[in-house]
């Protein structure tokens, strides 16, 4: 009789980050690989600029989820 071992299953290296815009000091979560540029929803900042893999942030990471 074979013996079956157990699959681990790997976790994902991307997360969702609350970023504190840098003019304006509201906070917003978003995702750290993002494909498309992420605004401020108060005053319009880009907040974030996609790089094709992990996303480059311009804001101050508060928190880090997960």
């Amino acid at each position: 009789m074979v013996k079956k071992r157990k699959q681990l299953i790997p976790m994902p290296k991307s997360k969702f980050v609350k970023v504190r815009c840098p003019s304006c000091g509201h906070e917003q979560v978003i995702f750290d690989h993002a494909t498309f540029p992420v605004r401020c929803l108060a005053c319009g900042t880009v907040l974030v600029q996609p790089t094709g893999g992990k996303a480059k942030i311009l804001g101050e990471i508060v928190k880090i989820f997960g």
